[in-house]
């Protein structure tokens, strides 16, 4: 059986079971999820923040975040806003180690690189 390669799915084989194929949307969700469950980060760059997730639902945490599948390899790249006077550097580790290991637990994928930008910083009092 061949793999497919399709744009907006990542596929891979198990052994003598079938072919799995994952929608990038789902991917970029998991990594949206991911960073916002880190103490710091405000929100995603154009998205709601965590709490607002059970009423508006999942899809809205992936906006913010580019993911592209090269085979079985991830790249990410997620658009953060964080909170004013944590550590940019730590804070930024944080989050790419969250996502990293969220990813390749929860889709066998391998992440490559997990690149954040820091679109804003906001203060209590936005």
């Amino acid at each position: 059986m061949e793999k497919e390669n399709k744009a907006s799915h990542s596929g891979y084989e198990i052994e003598d079971v079938g072919q799995v194929q994952i929608a990038d949307e789902v991917i970029a969700v998991i990594a949206g999820l991911a960073a916002t469950e880190v103490d710091g980060v405000q929100q995603m760059s154009g998205n709601i923040n965590n709490e607002l997730v059970s009423k508006l639902g999942m899809k809205n945490l992936s906006r913010g975040v580019k993911v592209s599948i090269d085979g079985e390899q991830v790249d990410v790249v997620l658009n953060l806003i964080l909170k004013y006077g944590v550590s940019i550097p730590k804070i930024s580790r944080e989050v790419q180690e969250k996502v990293k290991g969220a990813i390749e637990t929860m889709t066998g994928l391998t992440v490559n690189e997990v690149n954040i930008r820091i679109a804003g910083i906001q203060t209590e009092d936005e």
